[in-house]
């Protein structure tokens, strides 16, 4: 089973929220094994109240480092979701960066050449780009 880390916005903005539920609802009917579920949760912050910001750092980091693949969603940015980005494209892990058909993904994520970027303009449309990802694998 693959196991995969899926990364979105925390604190830089939640207003993809309902998006990255979806994106797991794609990788958990894929097969995958998602390392990280707490990204789509809508109880994450009241969740991670009882922890510090050293044990919220070394769960995120624990999980790029133990997964097969990252998949994020970068169309809001967030200096989180890079950091995990680089830490994995350092890992020499593969990486899916995911993002809505007009927004202004960074310079940083699409001209790595560690990265795979795709746009996307619908459900439809992100759920091939995500499971032909997986499917590689």
């Amino acid at each position: 089973m693959i196991k995969v880390f899926m990364s979105g916005s925390m604190r830089g903005g939640r207003r993809l929220l309902d998006r990255y539920k979806f994106i797991l609802e794609v990788l958990l009917s894929s097969g995958a094994e998602v390392l990280s579920q707490h990204v789509a949760r809508d109880t994450i912050f009241e969740e991670e109240q009882g922890m510090s910001e050293a044990e919220i750092f070394m769960r995120d980091m624990g999980g790029v480092e133990r997964c097969n693949c990252l998949i994020a969603e970068v169309s809001v940015p967030s200096v989180g979701v890079g950091y995990e980005i680089c830490h994995a494209v350092g890992l020499k892990k593969p990486v899916l960066c995911v993002y809505e058909e007009g927004a202004k993904a960074s310079a940083m994520v699409l001209g790595n050449k560690g990265v795979v970027a795709n746009s996307y303009k619908s459900d439809n449309v992100l759920r091939d780009i995500i499971v032909g990802f997986i499917d590689e694998f």
